[in-house]
This record gives structure tokens, C-alpha cells and sequence, in this order.
């Protein structure tokens, strides 16, 4: 590198966002995920040690992957190459793969490659790496933001360790902040800032976790707020507010927070929760997620955990599931909107499970021989037994007789719940059973 070209990559540096600027070079200046890189843990101990092996690090957008990666480079011998599988391929795996060998060849030193988005790679560009993983090429350090247990290859994982990165505290948050308000080198030290606890908590509430968005809102707002008079360039809520407009809905459809999600909602539905059910809706429907899914899990919602303590449960599911369809979107959100608060607010009994029980019982295959007096008459297969009682012939329609197996005579998988409709039922069977 000769003068002309540091001088340009110092200037590259310096026009950089501040969330690159402010990377971590050093475990001092590493902030969070304590529960893997605290003092004594196992991957703090293999980086300072420099006796890293493969690994991937999983972790939402912000959480410090890549300032991991980052501290990695600053600390080890080897030679440390990175990648983005959105942008490289296998043809610039391959220039880094014969570099790694030669370097190791002639000097004796190991190479480190950091794959960012390494979810991006598909499967034939992922067995494409195996091998020089499992030579001992290169030490792999992917990155994703998506589950690797679904997105990477199985022989891949095998020879990696997985560690799961968590979303930046607010503490945290507010910590990365600070210093980058402090550091006059990388950050904004350099410029006469105040910033208010509103401004400051608002920013933190917003970023979610994520400490690259909370920077760069930071950033913006102190770049175009004007200074005072005094020439104090003050951040309030309201410029705060205008840095960072929007909040990014953290959903990784199809994998855990698609799951974490749709869990969420479905137990604020169960709980009775109308309230927090349609903001876990309104999450779902803001980040793309198909409405039909959702539609789907209330109607077995509505057999599964409310089933006879409303019956009328199924019915407006079904119905708002219909109208839907002939309505679509924006409008087939109020009947999605419709269905989930008819469900939360609906009494709730999950006794409709006792089919599940009574199944288990078929399966064990103990008794399941139909009693003589149950089966057709035996000259007329059309006709009833002639030992059968008929219900309708006895008062209240009801009569007691044996309906199950020889062996399994009374029998109950069905308790009716004291919710709703039900416990009319429940009543209702009591009053029944007591008569006779």
C-alpha cells in the first residue's frame, strides 16, 4: 500500500457510518452478550488464547456478530479474510482457499475467513466449503441472523460451534451510545452534543436490541440538528423522533420469530388477552406474514381451546376465514381483526381433547369388540338389535345401557368444562346420569 492509497482508505474511514466506525477493536470495548464472551467463557478464552476453532455466531441484526469477528481479526496471528455470501461466491472461495494454503505452505500461518449472511449461501455453495472446513484450510466464522439449524448444512454444523447471540440490553444500548458520544477519534466527541433522557430513552426504545440502528440514528440526529446559539447542538425527543422515523419489525418469517410470534398470539388468544392478541396480530400483518396462516391457527384455535364453551367459536372463525377470502387485503383484516377478538374474549374449554384420550384407548387395543346388543339385527342388517334400547322410546330420550367395550364400561374421557355453553352441557349430563 503506498501513501496515496492509505491516505484514501483513512479517508474512507473517517466518511464511514458511525455504527462502522465505532466497531469494537478489543474485548474492553465490547459491549453485551456476556453469556459468551464474559470473562472466563469458553469463546473469550479460544480468541485470546488465539486457538479458535469453526464456529458460527447466530444473533439478530445489531447484536455484534461482526464486531465479534471484528475483535477476532485485531487478535489473532493468522491471517483473517472475510466474505459476504450475498455478494461472493465459490469462485472467491476458491482465491481464498489457495492463498490460505500457500500462506500455510511457506509461513506456517492459519487463516481465519468470516463469512457474513453465510444463510445466504445455498447448498451446493455451502458443500462447496466443507471440505477446506474439514482440512483445516481455513477456521470458519459464519455469521447469520437466521437459525442455522435450518439454514446450514448438517456436515457444516457438525464441525462448528454454534453460539447465540442475544439482542443488545437497553443498558447496553445506552452504553454504546455514550461512548460514541465520548470518543473523539471514531465518534462524535468532537462535536459540542447534548442529548435529553427522553431523546436518549426514545432512541433506545426504538433501536430494539439492535445497536448498528441505534447509532446510526444518533448520527443522523446530530448531523442535522442545528446548533443553538451558544453552538450546542442539542438532541430533544422530537429530533430523536425525526432520526429514526420507523421501527423495523424484527421477524424472521419462516424461522424462530415466525414461530416465537404466532406462539405469542395464540396464548394471548387462550389467556383471554384481547388486547395483547391484536398487537401480536398487527405484528404479523406489518412484517408480510400470510394472513391464511394466521386464519388457519384460529380455526383450531376455536376447536382446540374453545370448543362446546362457545360453539358459535368455530362458526365466526369459519365465517370470517370465508369472508376473507372474498374480501382479501386491506379489507379482510377487520374479519381477521373480527375473528381474533371473538376468540379472546370467548369463554374457553379444551375438553374437545378428550377425543385424543379416547384414541389412545383404540390404540392400546384392549377391548374394541362392539357389544352384541350395539351391532345390527341379525336378519335384518338394516334394523337394530333386537336387544338394543331405543333412547327416543324412554323419558328425557334417554336410556342407560352399555356403549362401550366389554371391559371399558364407564369409562369418561369427556368432562365438560363450568365455562360457557358447557357447563350447560355439563348440567345437563349430570342431571342424565342422575335419573336413572
Amino acid at each position: 500500500m503506498d501513501l496515496f492509497d492509505y491516505s484514501r482508505q483513512q479517508q474512507t474511514e473517517r466518511d464511514a457510518p458511525l455504527a462502522y466506525r465505532m466497531r469494537p477493536r478489543t474485548f474492553d470495548e465490547f459491549v453485551g452478550q456476556q453469556h459468551i464472551v464474559g470473562p472466563g467463557k469458553l469463546l473469550r478464552r479460544a480468541i485470546e488464547a488465539d486457538r479458535l476453532t469453526s464456529i458460527i455466531l447466530w444473533g439478530p441484526a445489531g447484536s455484534g456478530k461482526t464486531a465479534l469477528a471484528n475483535i477476532i481479526a485485531n487478535s489473532t496471528a493468522s491471517h483473517f479474510a472475510t466474505m459476504n455470501a450475498v455478494l461472493d461466491g465459490i469462485k472467491d472461495l476458491r482465491e481464498i482457499v489457495e492463498a490460505a494454503k500457500e500462506r500455510r505452505g511457506m509461513h506456517g500461518q492459519r487463516t481465519v475467513l468470516f463469512i457474513d449472511e453465510i444463510h445466504r449461501w445455498n447448498k451446493a455453495q455451502q458443500d462447496g466449503l466443507l471440505p477446506h472446513v474439514e482440512r483445516g484450510d481455513v477456521i470458519l466464522i459464519g455469521a447469520t441472523t437466521e437459525n442455522p439449524y435450518f439454514e446450514i448444512i448438517r456436515p457444516l454444523l457438525s464441525r462448528s460451534r454454534v453460539f447465540r447471540l442475544e439482542p443488545l440490553a437497553d443498558d447496553d444500548l445506552r452504553a454504546v451510545m455514550e461512548r460514541a458520544l465520548a470518543d473523539e477519534e471514531r465518534g462524535l466527541g468532537r462535536m459540542p452534543i447534548e442529548i435529553t433522557d427522553e431523546a436518549m430513552a426514545h432512541l433506545i426504545r426504538i433501536a430494539d436490541g439492535d445497536a448498528r440502528t441505534a447509532l446510526n440514528a444518533l448520527e443522523l440526529a446530530a448531523l442535522t440538528t442545528p446548533p443553538g446559539d451558544d453552538g450546542t447542538i442539542r438532541i430533544d425527543l422530537e429530533a430523536a423522533q425525526e432520526s429514526i422515523q420507523q421501527r423495523a419489525v424484527h421477524y424472521d418469517k419462516g424461522a424462530d420469530e415466525h414461530y416465537n410470534t404466532i406462539s405469542a398470539f395464540i396464548k394471548s388468544v387462550r389467556g383471554s388477552d384481547p388486547d395483547a392478541a391484536l398487537y401480536w396480530l398487527a405484528k404479523m400483518i406489518v412484517a408480510g406474514e400470510d394472513p391464511r396462516f394466521i386464519m388457519r391457527r384460529l380455526l383450531i384455535l376455536a376447536g382446540e381451546d374453545i370448543g362446546l364453551a362457545d360453539p358459535n367459536g368455530i362458526v365466526v372463525a369459519s365465517a370470517c376465514a370465508q369472508a376473507f377470502e372474498w374480501t382479501g387485503l386491506p379489507e379482510g383484516l377487520y374479519h381477521l381483526a373480527l375473528a381474533t377478538l371473538y376468540l379472546a374474549t370467548a369463554p374457553k374449554s379444551n375438553s374437545v381433547g378428550a377425543f385424543f384420550e379416547a384414541r389412545a384407548e383404540v390404540e392400546r387395543g384392549e377391548s374394541t369388540v362392539v357389544p352384541v346388543h350395539l351391532r345390527t339385527s341379525p336378519q335384518n342388517p338394516a334394523d337394530d338389535h333386537p336387544e338394543y334400547k331405543y333412547p327416543h322410546s324412554f323419558p328425557n330420550h334417554y336410556v342407560e345401557q352399555q356403549y362401550l367395550p366389554d371391559g371399558l364400561e364407564g369409562k369418561r374421557w369427556y368432562e365438560p368444562s363450568d365455562q360457557g355453553y358447557e357447563a350447560r352441557i355439563r348440567e345437563w349430563l349430570e342431571r342424565l346420569r342422575g335419573s336413572q
